[in-house]
């Protein structure tokens, strides 16, 4: 809900994520949930509105921590020019159900890096009630070569704190969270110095092996970039940079569910190995085509080739997704390897979670998204329950399916 409503509005018979059994939510007339409580609690005062979900999801909308670009745009591509595009992404981010986001650099020039970070940093303190800039996502350019992906090699840096500052410039502030490859800091003093800035740490593009991510993890690191992808894989006698995260209790893992980058099988592992929620959330890894149709499209000096919401570069590295964020939660209950609730959360709770935001709770801007789980179809579809707020909060006790 992106403005007040002209009186409070009771949502009941909803399921929460996080929640047993059905609750009600009740949003206050500035569009703030006032509470979350058990169906049938009583003493509670009449209300104005009431909208009976009766027994769909509830859930705030989601947050997606790697996202490259969208309608065209990469967020690396940034210029005067072309800046007046962000609120239009923005705005088509919300229509697909994510509340905020961290647009994603790749590796580029210092260049295009610093001149993204500074128009982004002009739109922070003035963004208005759509999908919100979260802070920026560095992936790179602190990669290592043998596990680049279709990062440029020649953008490539090593992985020094003079580097590290040379990269920010005056824009620390505006990093949420950078990707490295923890194996090429020799001195141990880049992760706590990225924290000490603020900046959340997240290990990808790397060889590492178990032990070198476990020294980085104690060093700070809480988060591995896209699991699976552009790290070792999985091997009985060395862990690698991905066992290491998925035992330790502090780390959140980041993955696609496109069926492409990981297949649903080895999702279904990551999944149980991880606790779901608990340690892993969903990001889409989209990149500048998302919100266009397939075909084949510029990226910085190369192209890529758009099917089906896969992105490949001409010689068939994967290089990302068109597919929104909540396509994920729908291939994750479509595939069988999740409950509703989990794949929810996944997109929802478990990203704000990752960077220190709260889940749904009290408290909460109620910009909520209403799932509906059909035993029929077997289908999950969701939709934003603002307009549904606004019409009803003009009648009281309106029912609405």
């Amino acid at each position: 809900m992106t403005q007040a409503t002209q009186n409070p509005v009771d949502i009941i018979n909803a399921r929460v994520p996080g929640y047993k059994d059905l609750q009600m939510l009740l949003i206050n007339h500035e569009g703030i949930i006032e509470q979350i409580l058990p169906m049938g609690t009583a003493g509670l005062h009449s209300r104005a509105s009431i909208i009976d979900v009766a027994g769909d999801w509830i859930s705030l909308g989601g947050v997606d921590l790697q996202i490259n670009g969208a309608l065209g745009l990469a967020f690396p591509d940034f210029t005067a020019e072309n800046a007046h595009i962000l609120q239009k992404i923005r705005q088509f981010l919300w229509d697909v159900g994510v509340d905020g986001f961290l647009p994603t650099l790749v590796t580029t020039s210092v260049e295009n890096i610093q001149r993204s970070l500074a128009i982004i940093a002009e739109v922070l303190p003035s963004q208005q009630a759509d999908a919100k800039i979260l802070g920026v996502h560095l992936e790179g350019p602190f990669l290592n070569f043998q596990k680049r992906g279709a990062h440029p090699a020649e953008y490539l840096l090593p992985l020094t704190i003079d580097e590290v500052k040379r990269v920010l410039g005056n824009y620390a502030h505006v990093v949420k969270v950078i990707t490295l490859a923890p194996e090429l800091d020799f001195t141990g003093e880049v992760i706590p110095y990225l924290r000490s800035l603020g900046i959340i740490v997240s290990l990808g593009h790397s060889q590492a092996t178990s032990a070198q991510a476990q020294r980085a993890f104690e060093e700070g690191a809480t988060m591995v970039t896209h699991a699976f992808n552009a790290m070792p894989a999985l091997h009985h006698r060395e862990p690698g940079l991905l066992g290491a995260a998925i035992t330790h209790p502090d780390v959140m893992c980041g993955f696609i569910a496109d069926g492409k980058h990981v297949s649903p099988t080895i999702l279904q592992i990551l999944l149980r190995a991880s606790y779901q929620e608990k340690g892993l959330f969903l990001v889409s890894d989209a990149l500048a085509p998302l919100g266009l149709p397939d075909g084949v499209y510029p990226w910085d000096s190369r192209q890529i080739e758009v099917k089906n919401g896969t992105a490949q570069l001409a010689d068939g590295t994967l290089s990302g997704t068109t597919l929104p964020l909540l396509v994920g939660v729908q291939n994750l209950v479509k595939w069988g390897i999740c409950d509703v609730e989990s794949a929810i959360a996944l997109a929802t709770n478990a990203p704000r979670q990752a960077i220190g935001l709260p889940g749904i709770a009290k408290s909460q801007p109620a910009n909520l998204l209403r799932w509906h789980w059909d035993e029929t179809t077997k289908e999950l579809t969701w939709q934003r329950l603002f307009t549904a707020l606004l019409n009803c909060s003009m009648n009281k006790n309106v029912e609405t399916r």
